[in-house]
């Protein structure tokens, strides 16, 4: 359904707000109505349909929730399950509204938005509920795991990452994603691309681990019928189909330096050319990188151009393993019980206090990729309504290797607390939250040590 057809509904308790979304909406949309009292909603919901309800998450109400925002979420998908909710929220509730997605909300704003920004989201959800109508939702969540399952969660480190995605997808910039095998780099290059203005135009992935050097050429840039023995017609490279969309290069840091000195006179110049023709063809295209491989020791050690490194990562985006992720490991395990139960028609629902312990405790080396397997074969193998200890094998995955700590120089307590808090500080490349985090301190107490030291 095109905007300009929508019917929306606008509930904040802040007449600025209102006043201010009905002036960007009102030559756009079919129809917007604002309403500050969120108690008149199950009224206006009665009375007539709207396509999207733009929600704030706080008002001055008398509910005790201290969470007004997602009982009035529920509320609504109570009433009508099919209408579009966005949340809007202050980048201080981001987890309330990250919450409020699992809820049942559609996506969330952050305020103060961009203009273009807030328009954006709401063609992107009468997208999606058009395309939820085409089709049964339940039996595509009882068929296949659910899309961007690494997004679930409610650690700190994910919330940022949440954070940095909705601030750098609508852009063009080209953007690294760093992080372990079966962290999710896949998945969130897709999110990052369905985020973008993008979004209609392709979306085409290229796993550079998987080309040969003499197919390297070939795959990415095209050739012409007749370029070499194998090339018995025209093709077009994957530069040239992701044309005006996003193009993935996945496994980016483990190409040879002449494959990357060819990588980065396209991403130069701009434009690509087929084998066996001398006719450049122009690129638009957004680009997104992703390696497992330490690419930056590599570049220090004269083994990747750093030239080529600045033109990959304008952003970087580093996806952290699933055992820094805290309790969701929790999380995950229940999505994956409840898309497994029903795949297998199981009556299995939830985990026993041993079997959170045993997954908060395992190091997980294949991350979500190897936690979804292990949740797969209890669910096949479980007979009971509760997943025990037991039931999740662990044992087939690799142990992860014990590091035995270096005898320190010095037995000064003062040398040693000045020395781990610089080794922390310079593990999370100069942010103090995150330091303060792995050290067990507050921020203000780590300051307070930053400048007794006077580091």
């Amino acid at each position: 359904m095109p905007l300009k057809h929508a019917k929306i509904l606008a509930i904040d308790d802040d007449t600025d707000v209102l006043l201010a979304v009905k002036m960007l909406l009102r030559p756009v949309v079919k129809e917007i109505i604002t309403e500050k009292n969120p108690e008149r909603l199950p009224a206006l919901l009665a009375q007539q349909n709207f396509d999207i309800i733009l929600l704030d998450m706080n008002y001055k109400s008398s509910l005790n929730t201290g969470n007004e925002g997602i009982f009035w979420l529920r509320k609504i998908r109570e009433i009508n399950k099919n209408v579009a909710v966005i949340m809007i929220t202050a980048y201080g509730d981001i987890d309330l509204a990250v919450r409020s997605v699992k809820e049942g909300a559609t996506d969330f704003v952050l305020k103060p938005w961009r203009n273009e920004k807030l328009l954006w989201t709401l063609e992107e959800a009468l997208e999606k509920t058009t395309a939820l109508s085409k089709q049964s939702d339940k039996t595509k969540k009882k068929n296949t795991p659910a899309t961007f399952v690494e997004l679930i969660g409610e650690s700190e480190v994910m919330q940022d990452i949440l954070y940095k995605i909705d601030k750098i997808a609508p852009t063009d910039a080209n953007i690294l994603i760093l992080g372990e095998n079966g962290t999710g780099k896949g998945d969130i290059a897709k999110l990052i691309h369905q985020k973008s203005m993008r979004a209609d135009k392709p979306f085409v992935h290229a796993d550079l681990g998987a080309l040969t050097e003499s197919l390297f050429e070939s795959e990415l840039f095209g050739h012409k019928k007749g370029a070499f023995t194998d090339a018995r017609e025209d093709r077009a490279g994957r530069f040239e189909t992701a044309n005006g969309g996003t193009l993935f290069l996945d496994e980016i840091g483990n190409i040879s330096l002449p494959q990357q000195a060819k990588l980065l006179t396209v991403l130069q110049n701009r434009e690509v050319t087929r084998l066996g023709t001398n006719t450049p063809i122009p690129l638009d295209i957004r680009l997104i990188s992703a390696t497992n491989a330490p690419i930056k020791e590599l570049a220090n050690q004269n083994a990747y151009r750093k030239d080529l490194i600045y033109r990959l990562n304008t952003i970087e985006i580093t996806l952290p393993p699933l055992r820094q992720r805290g309790d969701d490991v929790i999380l995950l395990a229940q999505h994956f019980i409840e898309i497994y139960r029903n795949k297998y028609h199981k009556n299995t629902e939830g985990l026993e206090e041993k079997a959170k312990d045993k997954l908060r405790k395992y190091a997980f080396p294949g991350n979500i990729r190897e936690l979804q397997h292990a949740i797969e074969r209890a669910i096949i193998m479980c007979d009971s309504d509760t997943l025990h200890a037991r039931d999740i094998d662990l044992q087939s995955s690799i142990e992860t290797p014990i590091v035995v700590a270096e005898s320190p120089s010095t037995l000064r307590i003062d040398e040693l607390e000045k020395s781990t808090i610089l080794k922390a500080i310079e593990k999370h490349e100069g942010n103090i939250t995150k330091a303060a985090k792995e050290l067990g301190l507050t921020r203000t107490a780590l300051y307070r040590r930053l400048g007794k030291y006077d580091i």
